[in-house]
């Protein structure tokens, strides 16, 4: 579990190729290393630990971090995270598991998801979704979305601000995912309840009892430890049960009557499918939603800019998207004894990428450590570095962005401060808990970006 990373030693492996970091031979350098336990959730109690990230990333070859009884390389770089990404046959997402724990044979086989898959299992399992989720069928919710975001940006502009995450950030994604997927509006705080005790099973904390909601299952079976996702999983039932009999023009029924190689989702299938796309939906366009208000607020000229020209929009949203990173990692497992940026690795060795040290390299972005909504050819990987395990959602994400974007144009409403950020301590999601938004009329343009 996430929950029971401990500070660990860690070693350098690398071919001893050119470098402008350190050699491996180097005392100080090696000494420096072993200080960097990239998954102690402690490192992540006040944000992402952008500095060990860079170090990671300077140094030649690939970093081995400790874990439990193994460890695993990671993966920080920019060119080498899309190389994983893009190679199944090589890193596969199917052997072991995509998070950094492993799993015995009975609890993967029963936790198992389209992210848990490749080719050509993924590739079945992703043609059922798939047009669901298509950007012409995401245009149809266009329309919801922004009555949503009206909807709560008055109330926003009624109080003069607030918890940004309970005011707008938590509500919007969820309502606009429980509209896709056909469950009821009067059982989104439902849905915002067990995705945010799924995050919190990510943290060093768990404050569900083993049997919450019901659940009778070990927790080892279950996503995350959490029997939140016991919750997810029978509530998916229910609703699918329901649109078996009687189905309506929503994301569910398609996936209970969807047939695929003459052959439908089996139950299993199609609960940890809900799941998955409970929390997709939610947790990750919230994040991004929560960072990209507090980094305006932070940086009020950027917003200024926006106001100055909506031609901007798209880059803003992509901007964002690069700052927030909202998950922090992904796990792949060598199938084969291959080789990556240098080093050897082992076929059954864990390979870790970290999306938000991708997100920075400065190989790859000009000033990384700016907030730049100008910024254009933005490479940004946070939906995942391409490959068969892009994000099936990225347009909806980049949907709701833009709207509440614009919505908040329209109103003149600029984000004024940010403060009291109570952030989730966790090295898997770039979660906040609650910030306290302050909100002002629009003021006029400014130009420069402003180094974080």
């Amino acid at each position: 579990m996430l929950s029971e990373t401990e500070s660990a030693g860690t070693d350098i492996v690398t071919d001893g190729s050119a470098s402008d970091g350190p050699a491996l031979g180097d005392p100080a350098a090696t000494r420096s290393a072993a200080d960097i336990d990239i998954v102690d959730a402690r490192r992540y109690a006040d944000g992402i630990p952008w500095d060990d990230f860079r170090t990671l990333r300077q140094r030649p070859g690939l970093h081995w971090n400790s874990y439990e009884d193994h460890g695993f390389w990671i993966v920080t770089r920019h060119g080498d995270v899309c190389e994983v990404s893009r190679h199944p046959e090589r890193f596969s997402s199917a052997i072991g598991h995509v998070n950094l724990w492993d799993l015995e044979a009975d609890a993967l086989e029963a936790r198992r998801s389209i992210l848990e898959h490749d080719p050509p299992a993924h590739t079945r399992l992703r043609r059922v979704v798939s047009k669901a989720f298509t950007p012409r069928q995401m245009r149809r919710y266009e329309e919801r979305t922004r009555a949503i975001a009206d909807e709560l940006l008055d109330t926003v502009v009624r109080l003069g601000g607030g918890d940004w995450v309970e005011l707008v950030a938590a509500p919007l994604p969820i309502r606009v995912i429980i509209a896709i997927l056909g469950v009821p509006p009067e059982d989104a705080d439902y849905m915002v309840e067990l995705s945010n005790h799924l995050v919190e099973g990510t943290t060093e904390t768990q404050s569900l009892p083993a049997d919450a909601y019901g659940n009778t299952t070990p927790l080892r079976l279950l996503p995350f430890g959490s029997p939140a996702a016991w919750g997810l999983y029978e509530y998916g039932a229910k609703l699918g049960d329901q649109r078996l009999g009687y189905p309506t023009d929503d994301v569910v029924s398609h996936l209970v009557h969807a047939e695929v190689g003459g052959d439908r989702l089996t139950a299993t299938e199609f609960r940890n499918f809900f799941q998955v796309l409970v929390f997709g939906g939610n947790e990750t366009t919230r994040t991004a939603i929560t960072h990209g208000t507090i980094a305006f607020a932070e940086h009020p000229e950027q917003w200024d800019r926006l106001v100055a020209d909506r031609e901007l929009v798209p880059n803003a949203v992509e901007e964002v998207i690069r700052w927030a990173s909202p998950i922090l990692h992904m796990r792949r497992t060598a199938a084969v004894d291959t080789e990556l940026a240098g080093t050897a690795i082992s076929a059954g060795d864990k390979v870790v990428m970290w999306y938000p040290s991708a997100n920075r390299d400065e190989q790859v972005f000009e000033r990384p450590d700016e907030f730049d909504i100008g910024r254009v050819d933005n490479a940004q990987i946070a939906f995942g570095g391409g490959g068969p395990h892009f994000c099936l959602g990225a347009y909806l994400a980049r949907m709701e962005l833009t709207v509440l974007l614009e919505a908040m144009l329209d109103r003149g409403i600029k984000p004024a401060s940010a403060e009291n950020v109570e952030r989730i301590p966790s090295n898997f999601v770039h979660g906040v808990a609650s910030v306290d938004v302050s909100v002002a009329d629009s003021s006029a343009p400014a130009t420069a970006p402003v180094r974080a």
